[in-house]
């Protein structure tokens, strides 16, 4: 058995991102043609798109229903409608206590959070349904099991992203879609290593290691592949065991 997603175009927001670098590699690794997103880092978007021949790059708003379709639509004309799209891209803030914590904050986690995923599936989707196959990969994150101080907007968009991609996954399932999350625990990449990491977060790790963003990269591979065709609405955490889910 092998990962092959050969004749699979794969969408990626927030494609030019630690995680999102990634992802995008290993997809394109297996056989996918990937669509890259950026919202504004285009040289970045440009570099990556060099190192994998036959993507492209695609720029989005994807809190804006207009800039995704524009997006769906420039995506269809070059590479043809996604067979996977991974929802990767998150919108950065400063982490601060509830009682601090600016509206805003929660709202741009809303947006990016829940809002992408609902524009994302509304844009895509319908054509996953034409062809009764398709793959919806969202990237949620172990602090939603956490509920740490300091991570309330943050938790509180993930958490919303997690039911609403529940739903649609029993909402889906019966075209051929599977819906499913990975939930990276404190990762190391290629700009961020070990030593910007601190040793007692690794130390909390029944693994007692740091994991990567390959790591995350394969998990999505997996569930973007042939493989995983009967798992649908998991929460899959990516953390050496950091976060277990309870049944």
């Amino acid at each position: 058995m092998n990962l092959d997603l050969t004749g699979r175009v794969a969408l990626v927001t927030g494609a030019t991102g630690e995680l999102g670098r990634a992802i995008t590699r290993t997809l394109a690794g297996c056989g996918a043609r990937v669509a890259i997103h950026y919202h504004r880092a285009a040289d970045r978007a440009v570099a990556l798109q060099k190192e994998l021949p036959g993507s492209e790059i695609f720029s989005a708003d994807i809190t804006s229903q207009e800039e995704i379709n524009r997006m769906r639509d420039a995506v269809k004309a070059k590479l043809g409608a996604p067979d996977i799209i991974v929802t990767n891209a998150v919108i950065q803030y400063q982490w601060t206590k509830v009682l601090e914590q600016s509206p805003a904050d929660y709202r741009s986690q809303f947006e990016s959070c829940v809002l992408q995923n609902v524009l994302m599936a509304q844009a895509f989707l319908p054509d996953m349904i034409a062809k009764k196959r398709g793959r919806v990969i969202a990237i949620n994150t172990e602090c939603a099991m956490q509920n740490d101080p300091n991570q309330s907007a943050y938790v509180a968009g993930k958490r919303g992203m997690d039911g609403l991609l529940r739903v649609l996954a029993k909402e889906v399932g019966e075209h051929g879609i599977t819906v499913n999350q990975v939930a990276p625990g404190w990762m190391l990449s290629e700009n961020r290593p070990a030593a910007d990491r601190p040793d007692s977060y690794r130390e909390q790790i029944p693994l007692k290691k740091w994991g990567t963003d390959q790591d995350v990269a394969n998990a999505v591979a997996f569930l973007a592949s042939d493989l995983a065709g009967y798992i649908t609405g998991v929460y899959l955490p990516v953390c050496g065991g950091h976060v277990m889910p309870g049944i």
